[in-house]
Order: C-alpha cells, then sequence, then structure tokens
C-alpha cells in the first residue's frame, strides 16, 4: 500500500467517513469570497473581514504546509428530534452531541501522531473550523464531493450532514481528482424552502438573512421583519438540508460522540427564559450552544415562544422585562406581545 493508502486507511479507523488528499495550493473560491464579503453578506461577522486575505493560501495556517489531508464525519441524526410541543425549540442538528471541534481535532491529532510515527519529522496542524482556511474548497478538489446551491458540501452517498477537518502536513502527497460534477441539476428545494429567503441566487447566501446567521452569530436585536420565519428554531436552522434530494437516503452518523444528547434534545424552552448567566455556562458551556452566548440563547427562546403564542412563558416572559440585558428585555416585550394579540389583548 502507498502512504497515501495507509494514511487514509488509518483515517477510517479513527472514524471518518471520508478522506482525501489536496495539494496546498492557493484556495479556488478566494475570489468569490472577496466577492461575497464586498457585497456586505458576512454581515456583523466581522472576523471573516479580519482575516480575508489570510484564506487566500493554506500558509497562513501552517507556513510550510504542502499538502492537505482534508476529511469529513457524517453527523447525520438517527431520527427526528423535532416534537412540536409549545415549550419546545428546534436545535440544528450539528449542535444537539458534543462538540464538534473537540470529536474531529481529537481524531485528527491522533492520525498527525501516526503520521509521525510513520513518516519522523512531519509536522501538521490539525483544524477544525477555527482557522482561515476555506475547507469546502480543499474538501472539493480531495474528491470528497461538490458545493450544492446552498453552499453546503454534499457527497453523493452521505449528503451534506457533514463536519469537515483538514490535516495541514510539510510533506509532498500524492493528491487525489478533484470532483468535478455538480449533481443539484436544475433542483431549487433549498432556495425554494429557505424561510428567509437568505439565498440570493444559487451558491449565494446572504447570511444577513440566514436563520442560522441570526440566531447564532448576530449579537443584537434581530430585525422584527424576519421573526416569524424563525419559526421554531432556538439554534441554528436545517432547512436547506432536510429538502435536499442527496439527504434523503443518507444513513445516519455513526459516532456516538456526534448523536444528540438527552439533555439537548429535551431542553424545556420556557425554562431556559429562567437561567443565568452561571447556570447558562455550566449547562452549555462544552456544548455548541455556548457559540450563541446567554443573551443569544434567551433572545432567541423568546422569539421562538413568542411566535408559538405559548401563553405558559408569559410569566417568565414578564420577567425578563426587566433584565439588565436590553436585546433581552426587547425580545421579551415583543413575545409578550404576541401572547397577548394571539388572544385578541393589548399590552
Amino acid at each position: 500500500m502507498t502512504f497515501e493508502s495507509r494514511i487514509k486507511e488509518r483515517a477510517r479507523e479513527l472514524g471518518f467517513d471520508l478522506v482525501g488528499v489536496v495539494r496546498a495550493t492557493e484556495a479556488d473560491g478566494f475570489d468569490r469570497l472577496q466577492d461575497w464579503l464586498a457585497q456586505g453578506y458576512a454581515g456583523e461577522m466581522q472576523y471573516m473581514y479580519r482575516h480575508a486575505e489570510a484564506r487566500r493560501h493554506p500558509a497562513s495556517v501552517l507556513p510550510e504546509v504542502r499538502s492537505i489531508i482534508m476529511v469529513a464525519m457524517n453527523y447525520r441524526p438517527h431520527a427526528s428530534t423535532a416534537d412540536g410541543n409549545d415549550s419546545s425549540g428546534r436545535i440544528a442538528a450539528y449542535a444537539l452531541g458534543k462538540d464538534y471541534h473537540d470529536v474531529l481535532r481529537t481524531r485528527l491529532k491522533a492520525l498527525l501522531g501516526w503520521m509521525q510515527q510513520e513518516h519522523p519529522g512531519c509536522r501538521g496542524r490539525a483544524v477544525v473550523d477555527t482557522a482561515p482556511l476555506l475547507e469546502r474548497d480543499f474538501a472539493r478538489r480531495a474528491g470528497l464531493g461538490w458545493i450544492g446551491k446552498n453552499t453546503m458540501l454534499i457527497n453523493k452517498r452521505l449528503g451534506s450532514f457533514l463536519f469537515l477537518g483538514a490535516l495541514l502536513v510539510d510533506i509532498d502527497l500524492q493528491p487525489d481528482l478533484p470532483f468535478e460534477p455538480n449533481h443539484c441539476g436544475s433542483c431549487t428545494a433549498c432556495l425554494d424552502a429557505c424561510p428567509t429567503q437568505a439565498f440570493v441566487q444559487p451558491g449565494v447566501l446572504d447570511s444577513r438573512r440566514c436563520i442560522s446567521y441570526l440566531t447564532i452569530e448576530l449579537r443584537g436585536s434581530i430585525d422584527e421583519s424576519l421573526r416569524s420565519e424563525i419559526g421554531d428554531w432556538l439554534f441554528g436552522c436545517d432547512v436547506c438540508q432536510e429538502v435536499c434530494p442527496w439527504n434523503r437516503k443518507a444513513p445516519a452518523g455513526r459516532q456516538p460522540d456526534l448523536q444528540p444528547l438527552p439533555e439537548i434534545v429535551a431542553l424545556d424552552v420556557v425554562e431556559l427564559l429562567q437561567m443565568d448567566e452561571q447556570e447558562f455556562r455550566r449547562r452549555f458551556g462544552a456544548t455548541a450552544l455556548s457559540r450563541a452566548g446567554r443573551r443569544g440563547l434567551i433572545r432567541n427562546a423568546a422569539i421562538v415562544l413568542g411566535n408559538r403564542r405559548c401563553v405558559e412563558a408569559f410569566a417568565p416572559l414578564r420577567r425578563l422585562e426587566n433584565d439588565a440585558d436590553p436585546v433581552i428585555r426587547e425580545a421579551a416585550q415583543w413575545a409578550i406581545s404576541q401572547i397577548l394579540s394571539s388572544q385578541g389583548k393589548e399590552r
């Protein structure tokens, strides 16, 4: 077996579902990224602007990089986690299990350790979504799949519920053939289903209208014109993946660490309203939900409960009208107005 074949075999033993090799050259999509940023589609994600130039070439992550080993891990849940009751809220599948950064990074470091035993002197860096690297570009070039109209990497066998990771190394490896075809065809299911019509055109997402951005990245108040379309999404959104035909027969993920945690699935949104900063950190500090912060998660909870016209939430929402955070206060006031209006009452 070649060294590349043995690397792939070891990667699969470590739990990765897909693995491919690509040369470390300039990212294919860098010019598109520049255009996207110039249009303001990154919204308030200032880090995207600050580190834009660094995304041009993976040498910004590892100066001596020669090759990149791209991996993917399937996180598709075994079954739907939505129960539809008035005090529930939907959470994007990627955030239901343990923090994927830790799950993938641990395994990538193990792969690097194995490579260093097999190839003494090899140096590398494991990257999982936290370095200025255009992962989807390199994943496509490594043969893992194509980038769909919803901007997600899609694999014919596994669909799009995939976590991507990269191992940058300073040795030359034989690259795989890039994935050239695009199997979206004339399908526009993802574009049509987006509740907030966040897709400007196929493959171009305006983050400022995306539910995932609004419920996770945005730190301030959510525009009132978009609140009803958020529906019951408490954290993130999976709509453009759920309607994708390539996910209909895709298998569930096989990593236990990425399957939904009972305490996350059973999260009561009304109870969430009563959570202080200390309790928030205790419960969610080691999960992806920590990304939104207490402000963001309680703001989202208020909007979900307002959309649900949840009478049970009325009393805790009233208490939040005195919260120290103005974003939380405003969201609570809006939710109360929605509940009252559903009963034919005014504030």
